[in-house]
Formats: structure tokens, C-alpha cells, sequence
């Protein structure tokens, strides 16, 4: 009896084993290939640099700033461009930037959630996180309160703060896979 029980151990591992193989095959496969490290560099022709702004209307959508549906955010400028499926502007606001600032080029959002905790212990919610500097992950989240604390002198944050409305919005239209430029 005991080769038995081990023979059906060995085999209920082995199922285990490949379930979990074809599960992360698949997982990987509906990631986009520009997630990885060596397709970020590839920028919009104008991102690395500062881009031209319009100077009668300075919240205009950046020429240059990728096409398509994507989020648009101006490390520079501390703003962020929703722009639809036609290339319209759907919103455009400012945010308050952390300490750590994602390198200009094209990401996608990587992970999203619905409420937790900021490093700076702040509730936070609508988290949309597309990017990583080192051990900071970057993303766009609004403090519950509505609070805008200043980081811990030397903190190291990625926290890109919007208001509560314009963190509903960015939700809404931010979802897995979103392209989110980043310009100067």
C-alpha cells in the first residue's frame, strides 16, 4: 500500500506542477512584449526631450506624445492628458508627483488597486501602477482624505497623487494594459 500512496502523491504533484506551468504560460502571453525592460526605451519621438507647449493654452495635449488611446504624464509639468480611443483629450489635471520619478518613454499599467496603504501611510485609493525605478513602483493614486502629506525627508515615493475626482476618472479609463506615456 505505501508505493501506492506515494505513486498517487507523485502524480497528484506532477498535475499540480503542470496546471501551474500552463497557468503562468498563459499569464505571460496576455502581458504586452513592451512590459519588459528592453522595449521601454523605445519613446515617442519627442518624450525624452521637453516637448513644445502651446503657449496660449498650456493644459493642451503635448504634440509628440504618443497616439491612441493612452495616459499621458508630464514629469516636468506635474499634469496628466486621459486621451481617448480618437485621440481627443477626455480630461487633463494636475497631480502632485513623489519624490521618484519614472524615466521618460511608453509603459503599460501593470497592476491596479482599489485601496491600501501609501508608503507615506496614507489610505489611499484607485491605485494604477505602470512603472518601477529601482525598488519604488510608480503609480497614480488618491489619498482618501484628500490629504497631500509631504514625504519623510530622503523618503523615496512613487505616489503620483491626484485629486479623489480625478483619481475616479483615471480608474475608470486606466485599466491592465493601458499605454501610459511618460514625457518631460
Amino acid at each position: 500500500m505505501p508505493s501506492t500512496s506515494a505513486g498517487i502523491v507523485t502524480g497528484l504533484t506532477a498535475a499540480a506542477l503542470l496546471t501551474v506551468g500552463v497557468l503562468g504560460y498563459q499569464a505571460s502571453a496576455t502581458v504586452p512584449a513592451a512590459l519588459t525592460k528592453e522595449h521601454r526605451s523605445s519613446l515617442p519621438a519627442a518624450a525624452a526631450s521637453k516637448v513644445p507647449r502651446d503657449k496660449k493654452h498650456p493644459s493642451a495635449l503635448p504634440a509628440g506624445s504618443g497616439k491612441g488611446e493612452r495616459v499621458v504624464y508630464s514629469v516636468d509639468d506635474d499634469r496628466v492628458w486621459l486621451v481617448g480611443e480618437n485621440g481627443r483629450v477626455t480630461r487633463t489635471f494636475k497631480v502632485d508627483p513623489g519624490t521618484v520619478d519614472p524615466a521618460p518613454g511608453s509603459y503599460w499599467v501593470t497592476s491596479r488597486s482599489n485601496s491600501v496603504t501609501g508608503t507615506d501611510g496614507t489610505p489611499i485609493e484607485h491605485v494604477v501602477r505602470f512603472a518601477s525605478v529601482d525598488t519604488v513602483t510608480v503609480g497614480f493614486s488618491a489619498a482618501v482624505d484628500g490629504a497631500a502629506p509631504e514625504p519623510a525627508p530622503g523618503a523615496k515615493t512613487g505616489g503620483i497623487r491626484e485629486s479623489r475626482a480625478d483619481g475616479d476618472a483615471m480608474w475608470a479609463f486606466a485599466t491592465i494594459g493601458r499605454k501610459v506615456i511618460v514625457i518631460r
